[in-house]
């Protein structure tokens, strides 16, 4: 009976198949043992897929082939048996579909006559022996991979915002990506905030260039590699940990933690506000002089042009064009902008007044130290516990856990609230000079920062009439700095006033008129 066989060559990639010299030296060996022994041979497949298991193309559409030519093959060749397979149960099952279609598998290398039984104890050899040997393999890359995150570095294709280098000395590592890193840090301080939800503040990073789905952006502001941690997952007795990366990290450890706190519910946040239209930035702010109701925004389409308008919902007709609007806002703002000169007086007023009310932030880092202290002195105790056998392994596990939170969590916040006490000068600093160019930050600014502003400096809403803005109040500052900058005024024009009309704040003694 004339044998026929099909010729299965295979590689585990396709840079393999296409750079190395494996499938031409496979083929050229099987050529030559059809040769010699007489062996038909109908087609050759080449392969170049991972042989874990059998879930290859070229594989299924041979068995397809087979199925539908049942008969004309009795014969696959391949050089070895782990051309075939790497897997020893998959392999069995293999060979016994093969022989239901009267097809024998050999390796021409390593020939087995599997009708001698003890035969199956040298191919369980050599399918074991590649299995064993992938597994050796995946093991040392795992526990050199798992080394590697402990020691802080990132084991994987750069997170958004970061980009992969390597150094001079070949040392591979990730590094801030311009632009991007600095749209994650917005990110994550707008969160904090609490006046978005997830969804704005990701519509907003997208506006401004950040290449990231809904789904993506939620696991990004979960992702403590931002603050500078790495975090490694659980794995036989050790427990999930968090450890410094080497890494340079985007936002501050307290930032990120301010966030989880927003995002899990712990920290009480601020009514949420709505993104709005920049051309209608001042929607919700402005009362109808008609009848008192707030005033919508929105746009009409022209010709070739959309055109936005503020008008009321009701039926008192009253429309204002929106563009004439948000000039009037600008002119007005720009009535409270001083020069710095003009405001060195009330900067040192409010940096005096500041440094007397600290109490309230100093109870808060004495209970932050306390809460501290606690985690550190229960994780003592469980410790001592464990050593005298009160307690097991698993539950001094749990406890170091939580407490291990604990502290991470204090000790960030514990570290920002120094950092903001020493940098409370620079931000008065910066707070005056855009005090100085009000209208300016105003103009500059996204819709959201404009409506703080306004919001700011106009407690309660204005009413807009006859091309003007009313308002029956304005922020309590501005009214201090406009009342020192008038007095001062009338000063320079030789108006002499003994007593400014500002209390000094002075607690009268007993009754009046006063007795000792």
């Amino acid at each position: 009976m004339v044998k026929v066989a099909d010729l299965y060559i295979r590689v585990s990639t396709d840079e393999q198949a296409d750079k190395g010299y494996s499938q031409r030296d496979q083929e050229e060996r099987l050529r030559k043992y059809c040769e010699v022994n007489g062996i038909t041979i109908r087609m050759v497949i080449y392969e170049d897929h991972s042989a874990k298991t059998f879930k290859r193309p070229e594989w299924t559409e041979l068995l397809t082939n087979l199925r539908k030519k049942r008969g004309q093959v009795n014969l696959i060749l391949f050089t070895k048996w782990d051309r075939f397979s790497r897997n020893a149960g998959d392999a069995y099952q293999m060979i016994s579909s093969l022989r239901h279609l009267g097809v024998e598998p050999q390796a021409v290398e390593q020939p087995l006559d599997l009708t001698v039984p003890e035969n199956k104890m040298m191919l369980a050899f050599y399918l074991a022996a590649p299995e064993v040997e992938n597994d050796r393999r995946a093991l040392n890359v795992f526990n050199g991979m798992r080394r590697a995150k402990k020691e802080g570095r990132w084991m994987a294709t750069a997170p958004i915002g970061y980009v992969n280098k390597t150094s001079e000395t070949g040392k591979k590592y990730i590094a801030p990506k311009e632009v991007v890193s600095g749209i994650i840090k917005w990110a994550f301080e707008e969160l904090s905030r609490g006046e978005l939800n997830t969804d704005q503040v990701w519509k907003l990073a997208k506006r401004k260039g950040l290449s990231c789905g809904r789904n993506h952006f939620r696991v990004i502001i979960r992702n403590p590699v931002y603050c500078g941690k790495i975090f490694i997952p659980k794995h036989k007795d050790e427990d999930s940990m968090l450890v410094d990366g080497q890494h340079e990290p985007l936002i501050s450890k307290a930032l990120f933690y301010k966030v989880q706190d927003v995002l899990d519910g712990r920290k009480r946040v601020s009514k949420r506000k709505v993104v709005v239209d920049d051309n209608i930035v001042l929607r919700g702010h402005i009362i109808c002089p008609k009848c008192g109701r707030m005033l919508t925004g929105s746009a009409s389409k022209g010709r070739t042009n959309y055109y936005h308008y503020y008008h009321c919902s009701s039926s008192c007709g009253v429309r204002y064009k929106a563009n004439e609007v948000n000039k009037t806002m600008i002119e007005e703002i720009r009535k409270y902008s001083w020069n710095l000169p003009e405001l060195k007086l009330y900067k040192e007023v409010i940096i005096s007044m500041f440094k007397s009310k600290t109490y309230l932030e100093g109870r808060d880092k004495e209970k932050l130290k306390a809460q501290l202290e606690r985690a550190n002195d229960r994780l003592k105790k469980a410790r001592d516990l464990l050593l005298l056998g009160d307690i097991d392994s698993d539950d001094y596990r749990i406890i170091k856990s939580e407490c291990t939170e604990i502290i991470d969590r204090s000790e960030a916040k514990l570290n920002d609230t120094m950092t903001t006490e020493d940098s409370q000068l620079h931000l008065w600093e910066k707070a005056f000079v855009n005090l100085a160019d009000l209208d300016k930050l105003y103009l500059n600014s996204a819709s959201a920062q404009k409506r703080r502003i306004v919001g700011s400096m106009f407690p309660e809403n204005l009413t807009f009439e006859e091309n003007n803005f009313r308002t029956n109040r304005v922020n309590e500052a501005i009214q201090i700095i406009s009342l020192i900058d008038s007095r001062l005024k009338r000063k320079k024009n030789g108006q002499i006033q003994k007593n400014l009309d500002l209390t000094m704040g002075v607690v009268p003694h007993g009754l009046e008129p006063w007795t000792p």
